[in-house]
């Protein structure tokens, strides 16, 4: 793993009286698989969004390959190169699988809508849109109407259009919601291929703890608003104020989850 490439300073997002987000610091490093997670309203999907620039933050920056990125709205940070997901399925439904790769292949690109531009100028983003569909597993069904999908094919869509404009840093905001407990390890290793193939490094927020002890690097737990604890899987396994906060019962079974970490 390289340099610090995503990096946090004392971000803050009030909305009103409530502070979603206090002070969070937070280093990620290159080539890094770093997943933030804790219990329901911690803040870490107001997080992302301030990584994102979905929110403008109270207060606090945000840097990007050193840059302060913290006014830059999320348009333009995918065309840096921070990619974002979310909770809830983001396709056209009524295209086909790769209609949706080759338009997001085509969105962060110089080349505009243009309905009188030759079609022999968008082939390379077929090309691309082929190329992300394979590392994905659905080279098969590229001509399926992405509505026809089931949900973790949708998932699996998702990701391919994430990954489309080759994004230097993914933002995964719980990738195997909502899928059957059988879909997800396919879906996780096809992440982690990515990553490790395509040198990309990517910050996921997830609940399954047996995906996030599996996978992660560094782990980041939220409460409150805050991070809680921050380390690789097995001393956040053995944080004991982690346990009593977010972890309780699940504690034995995180800790034998974690046992190949250091």
């Amino acid at each position: 793993m390289g340099d610090v490439i995503l990096q946090a300073v004392n971000l803050r997002k009030e909305f009103g009286g409530l502070i979603a987000v206090a002070d969070v610091s937070l280093d990620v490093a290159a080539g890094s698989m770093h997943s933030i997670i804790g219990p329901n309203g911690a803040g870490k999907t107001t997080f992302f969004n301030l990584l994102s620039g979905r929110y403008k933050p109270t207060r606090g920056s945000v840097y990007f390959k050193g840059e302060d990125i913290t006014l830059v709205p999320l348009y333009k940070r995918i065309h840096m190169g921070i990619g974002r997901s979310f909770q809830i399925t983001n396709i056209f439904p009524n295209l086909t699988v790769l209609e949706n790769v080759r338009l997001a292949a085509q969105a962060t690109s110089d080349h505009t809508f243009n309905f009188w531009r030759r079609a022999a100028h968008f082939d390379h983003f077929i090309e691309r849109a082929l190329v992300v569909l394979d590392m994905v597993s659905l080279s098969e069904q590229i001509h399926t109407p992405a509505t026809l999908l089931p949900h973790g094919g949708k998932r699996k869509l998702e990701l391919a259009m994430l990954l489309a404009p080759d994004p230097s840093v993914l933002l995964l905001d719980e990738p195997t919601a909502g899928m059957a407990s059988e879909q997800v390890p396919e879906l996780i290793e096809i992440i982690n291929s990515v990553r490790q193939r395509e040198g990309k490094t990517i910050v996921m927020i997830e609940h399954n703890m047996n995906v996030v002890m599996g996978i992660s690097d560094r782990i980041s737990v939220m409460n409150q608003g805050e991070v809680l604890a921050e380390g690789t899987p097995s001393e956040i396994a053995a944080n004991r104020t982690v346990q009593e906060v977010y972890l309780g019962e699940l504690y034995g079974s995180v800790e034998e989850m974690a046992g190949g970490h250091g």
